[in-house]
């Protein structure tokens, strides 16, 4: 029996795919600093536990499939402290930001048309693309300019009758990069001129540093029935389990199609749901913390990051990852080697290859991301462990 086109081109995650390796780690007694995936180790609100335990319905039924009214009503107020003006129908939630980003891919695009995103780019749009049937057509940013958008030309020279699309990530994973208001408008230009959509993942619009703000696709007025907004609560509360998201629009056509899809999946989670809805209420102190932690925490992995001699490395202004060109040929080899060879005082660290964020053939290859989402003492600890684990390597390799 053969599997299907979908089933043999699907791209296996490089985050996770050296999980292996960590787990023989472990095996061994070695304790491993996983700086390769985005799980914060801030706890989540107890506000949003507490809905958990609470929740005393006899029957967990079927929710609307556009989202209980409830947190979409709440979402509207969340939405407004950003300046982005919205109406109930105009939010649909989602199985996670993931689904989100599915049904927007499928939203705007037949089988094999495109969509242009900037590389490196979160490794699972990969996925949600060949489940669509879909192109990623990328365009490559680099790491000695802190991964900034390339000139408009650069743009065009990708669009053809198939491109229906332009995608973005701000704050951007896995590169920590935030698009200015400037940046977005250009973008929005673009797609205005050759009738695209945009397509933007706003996750991490919290965790914008160095008294920078966050500027959103919903901002751009005479954009509206162009602008796509996805969306996740998994990093804002540190709920990455919780699996709830939203997709946005005020393109009445697309979010009347988008419901189809909805409809079609039945309902998003329904206690999950309850649980973000306590997290939209909690004090402007909560976001206020976590953000100054993490910015923190981009402090320490880019003094640490900067101290290796040879590395390629912009200070990120947001999100929680660095992206690192080492002085090396092989970022992946290094890391199967930091876990199967590797310790101090057993302990090693683990982080993410960033070849798979590519889409180019042969680029990223001496790049890995680092996730800032531990507490100091650990990221020193691991960093100061990944940095001599570096130097012995590359003796090693020659």
């Amino acid at each position: 029996m053969q599997l299907s086109k979908r089933a043999n081109e699907i791209q296996a995650s490089p985050i996770r795919k050296l999980m292996p390796y960590a787990v023989a780690a472990k095996a061994k007694g070695i304790k491993v600093y996983q700086l390769n995936i985005g799980q914060p180790d801030i706890e989540t609100p107890a506000e949003m536990l507490e809905v958990y335990h609470k929740y005393s319905e006899p029957v967990l039924a079927y929710g609307p499939s556009q989202g209980l009214d409830v947190y979409r009503k709440s979402l509207v107020k969340y939405y407004a402290k950003h300046n982005i003006e919205l109406e109930e129908d105009q939010i649909i939630v989602t199985t996670a930001g993931s689904e989100a980003i599915t049904f927007a891919m499928m939203l705007t695009c037949n089988e094999g048309d495109e969509i242009i995103v900037p590389e490196p780019f979160y490794t699972n749009y990969n996925g949600f693309a060949t489940m669509a049937s879909i192109q990623l057509k990328p365009i490559t940013t680099y790491a000695e300019t802190g991964f900034a958008l390339p000139e408009d030309t650069e743009f065009e020279k990708l669009i053809n009758p198939k491109t229906k699309a332009i995608m973005l990530c701000n704050p951007g994973n896995p590169t920590g990069t935030v698009y200015s208001k400037d940046d977005i408008a250009r973008v929005a230009a673009i797609a205005k001129k050759h009738n695209l959509y945009v397509i933007s993942d706003e996750v991490y619009r919290e965790f914008v540093y160095d008294g920078l703000t966050h500027s959103s696709i919903m901002h751009v007025p005479g954009f509206e029935d162009q602008a796509i907004m996805v969306d996740s609560i998994s990093k804002r509360y540190s709920a990455c389990g919780a699996r709830i998201g939203c997709i946005v629009s005020k393109n009445n056509n697309l979010m009347a199609a988008a419901l189809k899809f909805a409809q079609a999946r039945l309902c998003p989670p329904t206690i999950d749901q309850l649980a973000a809805n306590a997290c939209v209420y909690l004090p402007d102190s909560y976001i206020e913390g976590i953000h100054t932690e993490y910015q923190k925490r981009r402090d320490i992995i880019f003094e640490e990051v900067s101290k290796i001699e040879g590395v390629i490395c912009k200070k990120p202004e947001g999100a929680f990852y660095i992206i690192a060109k080492l002085p090396i040929e092989d970022a992946e080899d290094f890391i199967i080697w930091l876990l199967s060879e590797f310790s101090i005082d057993n302990e090693t660290v683990m982080a993410a290859p960033a070849e798979g964020f590519y889409a180019t053939p042969g680029l990223g290859r001496n790049e890995l991301r680092l996730a800032y989402i531990l507490n100091e003492h650990d990221i020193r600890k691991a960093m100061h462990i990944f940095r001599l684990g570096l130097a012995e390597y590359k003796k090693l390799i020659g």
